[in-house]
């Protein structure tokens, strides 16, 4: 499991100028058919029980009230400059960042939003995400780990809406960035605007088009947008340079900005739980390769038409291959990264981090900032704000992982039948699909 893999899921735009992928209904009907038969084979619940349902739509009834009631409780950071980056055909907005630089030091806060405001122990909603464990992304189908309600509404942080959030601030020191201090707190937020990360680009190419960008909105981001791509930028080289495994190392700097604030906040959370307060958690293990699988994979990598381990970097396989895919032939990326994956050993959830995460090089690492799709970012959320660890915590964390590998081998056969039967599968998760009749276009899934 790649760094990458395990932290971001991000969704690609629809591609400007194609529209879905269209199929006739016979064909949807087969891609259903399939569908049903693995989610039979690997028991995947597709729809909600009535009293999940029910829970989710109260929960969404009068929320802007429940959300006032809750201010005076929680820290208030409306008034504090917020906003998301996602993909342009994103449906919720579940973290937000705000950067401060000050004269000693610069401060990240990561805002999620607080799905365990909604969702706890003594509701349906919390034994539903249980017993799914994750979302399962399809091509151009999702089954959602919690009803989609919430993620539209309640834990969506869209402008200019006071919004509840588990907040992470981070004090980092400027000369090396390590942790001066961390604190994690519920909080409600007022996000400033919602960036696609084509607009975060063009912010950070172009800070005269602010205006145009934000539609006239009183906020000035290109000056954060700015801060906090350098900070990451920062943050991914260190990564680099401490032995983090990276392999997509030509990331926009969009995605970068998203994925390095994430791990920031997922691994300070987990630095939190461990060494300020010794409980368990539902923490990230991954292993490493043998000494010969890692030989075997960069063997097979130096082998490739066109790529050269440079020779100062064998001693350590992830420090070879971050610099292989940093001057390889595009055409060769593919396999470079299949080489590493067939070696890699599966990461997992447990209830302590001992051995650490192999691929980031972090000693101690676990999962906060996506609670909307991943039962360990529930559960961790809860753990932190009631340092009240589960009974079943252990129970919990083998169900995540194999819930986890389900989903992942379920993607994978649908992809493969999505070949069989003609399809890109790429083209149906950027574009969607339009079920077309003789009379023309029927529906969309």
């Amino acid at each position: 499991m790649t760094a990458q893999q395990d932290d971001e899921q991000a969704a690609a735009g629809t591609p400007e100028g194609q529209g879905p992928v269209e199929i006739d209904e016979e064909l949807a009907r087969h891609l259903e058919n399939k569908r049903e038969e693995l989610f039979e084979k690997f028991e995947i619940p597709d729809g909600f029980p009535p009293e999940v349902l029910e829970e989710a739509e109260e929960a969404t009834t009068d929320y802007r009230e429940d959300i006032a009631d809750a201010i005076d409780e929680r820290r208030d950071l409306r008034e504090m400059t917020t906003w998301t980056t996602d993909p342009i055909d994103a449906q919720d907005f579940d973290d937000a960042i705000s950067i401060e630089h000050r004269e000693d030091e610069i401060v990240l806060w990561v805002h999620i939003a607080d799905v365990t405001h909604y969702v706890n122990p003594e509701t349906a909603m919390w034994d539903s995400a249980v017993e799914r464990a994750n979302t399962v992304y399809l091509p151009g189908y999702t089954v959602h780990m919690l009803p989609p309600i919430l993620a539209e509404t309640v834990c969506s942080l869209v402008p200019n809406e006071d919004r509840l959030a588990h907040t992470v601030e981070m004090h980092l020191d400027p000369e090396n960035l390590g942790y001066e201090n961390i604190e994690i707190y519920k909080s409600v937020i007022r996000s400033d605007a919602r960036l696609t990360y084509t607009e975060a680009e063009r912010l950070l190419e172009e800070p005269e088009t602010a205006e145009d960008v934000l539609e006239d909105q009183s906020v000035d981001l290109a000056e954060k947008t700015q801060q906090v791509w350098e900070l990451a930028d920062r943050m991914h080289e260190q990564r680099k340079a401490d032995g983090s495994l990276v392999l997509n190392p030509r990331r926009d700097r969009a995605h970068t900005i998203i994925e390095e604030c994430m791990l920031k906040a997922n691994k300070a959370v987990t630095h939190v739980l461990m060494w300020d307060r010794g409980v368990e958690a539902m923490y990230r293990v991954h292993p490493q390769p043998s000494p010969e699988e890692w030989n075997e994979a960069l063997q097979e990598i130096q082998d490739l038409d066109g790529v050269s381990i440079p020779g100062g970097a064998w001693d350590d396989p992830r420090q070879a291959v971050n610099a292989t895919l940093e001057d390889a032939p595009k055409r060769q990326l593919d396999k470079i990264q299949w080489a590493v994956m067939k070696v890699m050993p599966r990461a997992k959830y447990m209830n302590d981090p001992f051995g650490g995460h192999h691929a980031l090089n972090f000693e101690i690492y676990g999962h906060f900032t996506s609670p909307i799709r991943r039962l360990s970012d529930l559960i961790n959320h809860w753990i932190v704000h009631t340092n009240d660890v589960p009974e079943d915590l252990l129970k919990l964390c083998d169900r995540a992982s194999d819930k986890q590998k389900d989903a992942e081998q379920c993607e994978r056969e649908y992809k493969q039948f999505l070949e069989e039967v003609g399809l890109d599968p790429a083209a149906v998760n950027n574009r969607g699909i339009e079920v077309i009749d003789s009379d023309g276009p029927d529906r969309t899934e």
